[in-house]
């Protein structure tokens, strides 16, 4: 069985283009999840249901449940991108990346 690959990616944003639609209370669609990806910086994810904050860093990228709502707030400077999945991403999506 082949590891589940990310059907569509966003560009990388920084604090200043990261969309402001990402900035406030938004969802993945139904049978989609997202693997918020932070290159550098900082990033905070706040889950809305149920409640929490995780604070992203390129070693800890971030799951969004399909219909997950939640919203991203930069925490300085930071370069982000999401990855698309239409099945649940498999564990290597989570790896620390290589150097």
């Amino acid at each position: 069985m082949t590891e589940a690959l990310p059907y569509r990616s966003t560009p990388v944003f920084d604090q200043d283009t990261l969309p402001a639609a990402l900035r406030t209370r938004h969802n993945t669609k139904a049978g989609v999840w997202g693997v918020i990806r932070v290159l550098e910086g900082e990033l905070k994810l706040t889950y809305l249901a149920p409640p929490s904050e995780l604070l992203l860093t390129p070693a800890t990228p971030g799951l969004i449940e399909p219909q997950q709502p939640h919203f991203v707030t930069p925490m300085g400077k930071v370069a982000m991108r999401v990855d698309f999945y239409d099945q649940p991403p498999p564990p290597s999506a989570f790896s620390a990346p290589q150097s």
